[in-house]
């Protein structure tokens, strides 16, 4: 292994969401498909997927404004857990494994526990860690929740103008 010349980063973010739904109604939402229908600024390009939507194996890819395209590969779909895994890589920058837990919160609720783990690949990476502030990651996943369940109680995709 060679020298790095830079710092490596790590940083592990997690926080559980309240879906206003039972678990199998929630698990087929977290799809990079079905996801274009609820979360407003979602925006991906598939690249490998048998059934055209989630499975373990499938490859896609989201772009980030100023950086390579990010390309995810799903490493776990599991129904009958209701968990979801990614592995994503973005050129010259970081990693990044997204875990994600559907389970029951009484009769008509669920739990989405989220989980993100980026590594620093190079100083760009390291900068992303560095800037990436608890602040910014709450907001994030408290709009991806907001959003479902509004969808789910709605039918339409919340806008980030008025979320």
């Amino acid at each position: 292994m060679g020298d790095c010349a830079f710092q490596v980063k790590r940083s592990v973010r997690t926080y559980r969401q309240t879906i206003d739904a039972k678990p199998d109604v929630v698990f087929p939402l977290l799809c990079p498909v079905r996801e274009a229908e609820w979360l407003d600024g979602w925006d991906y390009a598939m690249i490998y997927s048998a059934s055209g939507l989630i499975e373990e194996g499938a490859v896609f890819s989201t772009s980030n404004s100023g950086e390579q395209r990010t390309v995810w590969l799903v490493t776990r779909h599991d129904p009958a857990t209701r968990r979801v895994e990614f592995a994503r890589f973005t050129p010259h920058s970081r990693t990044c494994i997204l875990k994600i837990a559907v389970s029951a919160l009484g009769e008509d609720r669920s739990h989405v526990d989220v989980s993100y783990a980026y590594t620093s690949l190079g100083p760009a990476g390291s900068r992303f860690i560095e800037l990436w502030s608890e602040r910014e990651f709450l907001d994030a996943v408290v709009f991806w929740e907001t959003s479902m369940n509004h969808f789910l109680k709605t039918g339409k995709r919340l806008s980030r103008l008025t979320g």
